[in-house]
């Protein structure tokens, strides 16, 4: 009788745990559907925002791009402009260089940044470098291209600084500009760097004390816990932000435009110049080339998420 008895209690358990688990998943299922609406509520202005200053604005784009500029009707024809013209293409190469660049730059010395500040002590003074990191890499445009005009330009005050006590002449000496490249690459890295400490922040933060410990029981020295361990756990977070400094790189425009004006040929520029031609206007061509900046942004926006989705697999979520 006792292994009837068992199986009795044991198929009543069962009947009841699955009565409590169907009931359970009912309120949970009423639950997750009353927080879905509530968050799909919240999130409702958001959407329209999206859909009124970003989505729709694509459509427009990505519509003109195929227009005739006379007539209206569909053509190929700026596209073939946008790919046959050389100025264009160069366009196109400087600024996928001059982002690549700055996202390596600003990625190696923020990342290296970010570490410090992770590992530091002193709370006051890391909440003040977090607190400047968010001051700086929203500080561009023209007053950032002023100040580094003030600054490194031709009567700046590190180029007189560094010509009186050091006698170099930074533009006549070195062929060094502010005006040119690598001079537009120093004041990109300026917001650059503290963005990427904003981004890595939270990867560092993510490594688990636990790993750690798990590493150094099992003889692990700390250059090889971080080549085995927190550096490939970090890498798919460290390439995600790199992604985001070439997209924030790539469509900078006003600090550009303030300092270079114009003797840099990057796309933004140009299409500022097509648009806004003191002879003629071609929106046409305006608009393909801004539907070629959304097709590379898109390469890096799909390489950003696919980062992104490794980093959740490592935190579990």
């Amino acid at each position: 009788m006792q292994p009837q008895v068992a199986g009795d209690v044991a198929e009543t358990s069962i009947t009841r745990g699955t009565g409590k688990a169907t009931s359970r998943g009912k309120r949970s299922s009423g639950r997750g559907w009353s927080y879905t609406l509530t968050s799909w509520l919240g999130l409702a202005p958001f959407l329209l925002f999206c859909l009124l200053f970003e989505i729709l604005p694509a459509i427009i784009i990505i519509q003109g791009s195929f227009a005739d500029n006379t007539t209206g009707a569909f053509t190929l024809n700026n596209f073939q402009r946008m790919l046959s013209l050389p100025s264009n293409l160069h366009a196109f190469e400087t600024s996928i260089s001059i982002s690549i660049v700055t996202a390596l730059i600003g990625g190696a010395l923020g990342g290296f940044a970010a570490y410090g500040v992770y590992t530091m002590r002193t709370s006051w003074l890391r909440n003040f470098l977090i607190g400047f990191s968010s001051i700086a890499a929203n500080f561009a445009g023209v007053p950032l291209a002023f100040a580094f005009v003030a600054t490194l330009g031709v009567t700046g005050f590190v180029t007189v600084a560094i010509l009186n006590i050091l006698h170099i002449d930074l533009y006549n000496s070195l062929g060094f500009s502010i005006y040119e490249f690598w001079g537009l690459v120093i004041v990109y890295v300026y917001f650059q760097l503290p963005l990427m400490i904003l981004l890595t922040l939270p990867a560092l933060n993510g490594l688990r004390p636990e790993w750690r410990e798990a590493a150094t029981n099992l003889g692990a020295s700390n250059f090889t816990y971080w080549r085995r361990v927190a550096l490939p756990i970090l890498l798919p977070s460290l390439i995600a932000a790199a992604m985001l400094l070439f997209a924030n790189s790539f469509g900078a425009f006003a600090t550009a435009f303030a300092l270079a004006q114009g003797s840099i040929n990057l796309v933004p520029i140009l299409i500022n110049f097509v648009v806004n031609g003191n002879v003629t206007v071609d929106f046409g061509l305006g608009n393909a080339l801004a539907v070629g900046m959304i097709v590379v942004l898109l390469a890096a926006v799909s390489l950003y998420t696919a980062m992104v989705r490794r980093v959740n697999i490592w935190q579990g979520r």
